[in-house]
């Protein structure tokens, strides 16, 4: 069987819900999409550059967009919260100010809320920020793998799988390295299995990061 899939896509109705939310006539399909991008990107930019924390991680699990008709509702899922909210009070007004101005001509209203991931290391965007961070700070990606791993069983999951693909450790041929503990069963639709797929660009080039991590089955 194929693994091409991707994960969340494979199992949509099933464990996954879709991230925007919004119907649309099929002439605006492609200004919705643009739109939501230019939120995301504008949240992550904005948090990246004043809320980063010294491990590299900044903490967004997921981005959730609700489109109605005068509302734009934005939650923000974050494994540290603490880093948006303390701090500078305006903090969210600041950032509700700068996601409005990069939506030229936006007659709705926009809110926007923060909601915290409880084991954060369970979400496997912050996880692989956490993987990224190391091998930016030249640190052994068996060691920064074994850590990630690590951090995962002490949130609570079931099983998870780490590839890193690319010119690792600066070497002149790409390979592909993964490790997995505990089970992740991805052919089966109903195990609850979250997903990402990570960009990180070093001094020796761009390596990409994959996380799987099965969190239980329903």
């Amino acid at each position: 069987m194929g693994q091409k899939i991707n994960p969340l896509g494979f199992r949509l109705g099933t464990t996954q819900s879709h991230h925007s939310l919004w119907f649309a006539q099929p002439t605006n399909y492609f200004e919705n999409l643009q739109e939501d991008k230019k939120i995301r990107d504008c949240i992550k930019n904005y948090i990246q550059k004043k809320i980063r924390i010294s491990s590299g991680v900044e903490g967004i699990g997921r981005i959730k967009i609700k489109k109605r008709i005068d509302l734009i509702q934005i939650i923000i899922y974050i494994g540290f919260p603490k880093l948006l909210i303390e701090g500078t009070p305006r903090r969210i007004e600041e950032l509700q100010l700068n996601v409005q101005k990069k939506l030229n001509n936006m007659k709705r209203k926009l809110n926007i809320a923060i909601t915290r991931i409880t084991n954060a290391y369970r979400n496997p965007n912050i996880l692989a920020e956490f993987i990224a961070g190391q091998l930016k700070n030249r640190i052994s990606f068996r060691k920064a793998m074994k850590k990630a791993i690590e951090l995962t069983e002490q949130a609570g999951a079931k099983g998870v799988q780490v590839k890193i693909a690319g010119r690792i450790n600066g070497k002149e041929i790409a390979r592909v390295e993964w490790i997995r503990e505990g089970r992740v069963p991805l052919q089966t639709i109903r195990a609850k299995i979250d997903y990402c797929s990570y960009t990180v660009r070093t001094i020796y080039g761009v390596l990409g990061i994959k996380v799987w991590i099965f969190l239980n089955k329903e």
